[in-house]
């Protein structure tokens, strides 16, 4: 290596989460019970609307589609998924919880 060349995060590898295979499937995600699941309000980037995002969710993207309908269904809202992030319109942090639990994480509410 060349002087003033070290990078600790240049190979994708480096970036990939312990136990989380070669390829990063979902194949061999964590169990959800075992996720770090975290619900939170956010307005950064929305254009002052607020939003509540749920980040940490390791499934393949069909499971996510599939949760992103029931969350908006038991909230009463509209959401996307962008990203691996599932954010629901509004103030939808109890409702979130609530059907996260029912479909089997251990979530958490992050920040405020």
């Amino acid at each position: 290596m060349a002087k003033g060349s070290w990078q600790e995060f240049s190979r994708p590898e480096s970036l990939q989460r312990p136990g989380a295979g070669n390829d990063g499937a979902a194949s061999t995600s964590m169990p959800r019970a075992q996720q770090r699941v975290r619900v939170q309000r956010t307005k950064a980037g929305k254009g002052g609307k607020l939003v509540t995002a749920i980040t940490g969710l390791e499934a393949p993207e069909a499971e996510l589609k599939a949760l992103l309908k029931q969350l908006k269904a038991a909230a009463g809202t509209g959401g996307s998924l962008k990203a691996g992030v599932i954010e629901l319109q509004g103030d939808q942090v109890a409702p979130a919880l609530a059907a996260l639990e029912q479909a089997g994480y251990r979530p958490k509410q992050a920040g405020g």
